[in-house]
């Protein structure tokens, strides 16, 4: 059985990490460079860098806070926001990139997944899935940092993106984002289900048993959580603790 990761998430807006709620009401949480590092010491698995408004300002991600924060940590290190070609991954690499999320650009040309995997290798590829419940349409994804709804079933897409050679699925419910009421267990599983890459859950962490519940219930392979972790309400090692206790593997 593979080790499951616990990830923080760095959603970086002009410079400073941000969060909001269902996508909304954004608000400062601090230094990226301070926090990631704060976070590689504490033993996260790996760290996220998103940056949220990247694709609708229709620009580069700031490959310069890469950089910096690539040179204080020590762990996996992926980064998403304005990839739109081959090029954009090069220079994220070449500034301390590990791997690298795209969102809405897969969307609109889904050949970029494929052309990314073969150029880099699947490992190196996350395909990020922001996905919203609605009872006229079930489970679809959003694009553009979730403000436009596109034709994509949720888990529909998941199995595309995957046989186009993403190496790893990050699935961030909307409904549950940043209201700390446990992530979106049913779409979490189905995409689990669904594919045969690994599944990171995002949205919803409000406690310990969240991370346990939608690890165990929902097989995801890791667990991504960003406020819960930044305003210090909750730190790695007691996590990991409790998720030893509850029989989950994980690097302590």
């Amino acid at each position: 059985m593979l080790t499951k990761r616990i990830i923080p998430c760095l959603d970086i807006k002009n410079g400073r990490t941000v969060k909001g709620v269902r996508f909304e009401n954004i608000r400062d949480a601090g230094d990226p460079v301070e926090l990631a590092a704060w976070y590689a010491e504490q033993g996260a698995d790996e760290l996220v860098f998103l940056d949220i408004t990247a694709t609708n300002e229709e620009r580069k991600t700031f490959a310069a806070l890469v950089r910096d924060i690539a040179r204080h940590i020590d762990i996996p290190f992926t980064v998403g926001g304005g990839i739109g070609a081959v090029a954009d991954v090069e220079v994220l690499l070449q500034n301390g990139a590990d791997k690298v999320s795209v969102n809405s650009s897969a969307i609109r040309n889904p050949q970029l997944v494929e052309e990314l995997a073969n150029r880099f290798g699947s490992q190196c590829v996350t395909v990020a899935i922001d996905t919203k419940y609605t009872e006229a349409t079930g489970w679809k994804v959003y694009a553009r940092a979730g403000t436009v709804e596109t034709e994509h079933a949720t888990v529909d897409w998941a199995r595309r993106v995957t046989d186009l050679g993403a190496g790893e699925i990050l699935l961030t419910s909307m409904n549950n984002d940043g209201t700390k009421a446990g992530f979106a267990l049913d779409i979490t599983g189905e995409v689990a289900r669904a594919v045969t890459v690994p599944v990171i859950a995002s949205g919803g962490a409000g406690n310990m048993q969240h991370f346990a519940d939608v690890l165990q219930q929902a097989n995801a392979d890791a667990a991504l959580a960003a406020s819960l972790f930044h305003f210090r309400e909750l730190e790695v090692p007691v996590l990991k603790s409790f998720l030893k206790e509850q029989g989950i593997d994980v690097r302590v």
